[in-house]
């Protein structure tokens, strides 16, 4: 079972610049890895965490035209990640990335919507 949403992660060219942007924004307090410096999150203001992602060659999103898509996934805590593919493969999902194969350490798994959207499924 889908336990919550996660986080709300956003491509950018300038992780620690946008989270900063959104820590001011909306009141929250930046929280960033020294060992991760691609990834940057905002804390500390009501409702799901965002996070910041560098995404090298990243191109903003036009809107409201559909030349280029809306840059950010969703990643939702489960406690059984073979359990939740299953669920969410018959839902209609498709697999983009299984890293625990590859990686023991890793536990997520990347999976897009019938849409195309990336979103994540993360051990609790």
């Amino acid at each position: 079972m889908i336990r919550r949403l996660q986080v709300i992660a956003l491509d950018c060219a300038d992780p620690v610049r946008l989270a900063q942007f959104y820590a001011d924004l909306l009141g929250g307090r930046v929280e960033a890895d020294p060992k991760e410096p691609d990834w940057v999150e905002v804390h500390g203001f009501e409702g799901t965490p965002l996070a910041f992602q560098r995404a090298d060659g990243y191109r903003p999103p036009e809107w409201p035209g559909q030349q280029r898509g809306q840059q950010l996934h969703l990643d939702f805590d489960v406690d059984d990640l073979d359990a939740e593919e299953e669920r969410v493969l018959a839902l209609g999902a498709t697999v983009l990335e299984r890293t625990d194969h590859l990686r023991p350490e890793a536990n997520w798994r990347v999976y897009a919507d019938p849409a195309g959207h990336p979103f994540c499924l993360c051990l609790h």
